[in-house]
């Protein structure tokens, strides 16, 4: 139950990417019910089969650190955006307690965001791991743009996280927009013929299809719903650039 309350609240104020993370948690609540020693450190169970609620959020919050400290600086509008994730899915009482962790985390001088990684490829499916992906681009852009350190730190993520090249920069391209940003969604060069176009539309949607994700998780399945309307805008950009029928 909880983690479907979670969901719901994390999808209402950051869209799927919240809904995805408010599950995440929220399952760990479930099925562990609040256990756990607060006082072990962030990795030290990164290679065990169970993991407490404690230490799950502990290397979410992280992973969130070092984006937020990946151009040098600790942007207030992108720890607001945090805060406020953490706050929805568990209340204020808890991300008060939360944050004073994450005051110390942050302070950190060093993270090992492949340790981190390792721990949610062994705990997490393919799906989850790009909508994680999406919600640290979020943090990023959350100050008004994604910088260049910030980007290359995400892109160091997503190779830990075992996220594919073309699926990287597919979720890339939805927030650090350029001219060609249709054409790197569908994965084609804007040079590609008007039949590469509909052919690469053809792929994307086929791969992206909701009906192909066959799952229980509903924010998953939202996930799919959401890339498949990503690619259908993308290919209306390219048919209204080109006249495309």
């Amino acid at each position: 139950m909880i983690k479907w309350i979670a969901a719901f609240l994390g999808y209402f104020l950051f869209r799927f990417p919240g809904a995805v993370l408010g599950f995440i948690v929220g399952s760990f609540l479930d099925n562990f019910g609040g256990s756990g020693n607060r006082t072990r450190t962030v990795f030290e169970n990164v290679t065990r089969q169970s993991v407490s609620p404690a230490d799950f959020e502990l290397n979410l919050l992280s992973l969130c650190s070092i984006i937020i400290k990946a151009d040098g600086q600790v942007n207030q509008r992108e720890l607001d955006y945090v805060r406020q994730y953490f706050l929805s899915t568990y209340g204020k009482e808890k991300a008060n307690a939360i944050f004073r962790t994450f005051n110390q985390v942050i302070k950190k001088r060093e993270i090992s965001a492949e340790r981190i990684c390792s721990f949610m490829v062994q705990r997490t499916r393919y799906e989850v791991r790009l909508q994680l992906l999406h919600f640290l681009f979020g943090i990023a852009q959350s100050d008004g743009q994604v910088s260049k350190a910030e980007a290359q730190k995400l892109k160091e993520i997503a190779r830990y996280l075992r996220v594919g090249q073309h699926d990287f920069e597919s979720i890339m391209a939805m927030f650090i927009k350029s001219a060609d940003t249709a054409y790197k969604i569908l994965e084609i060069e804007k040079t590609a013929t008007d039949d590469e176009v509909k052919k690469a539309y053809r792929t994307m949607a086929k791969k992206y299809h909701p009906d192909r994700v066959v799952t229980e998780n509903e924010a998953i399945r939202k996930g799919a719903e959401e890339k498949f309307k990503e690619v259908q805008k993308a290919y209306e950009t390219i048919q209204k650039e080109r006249g495309l029928s």
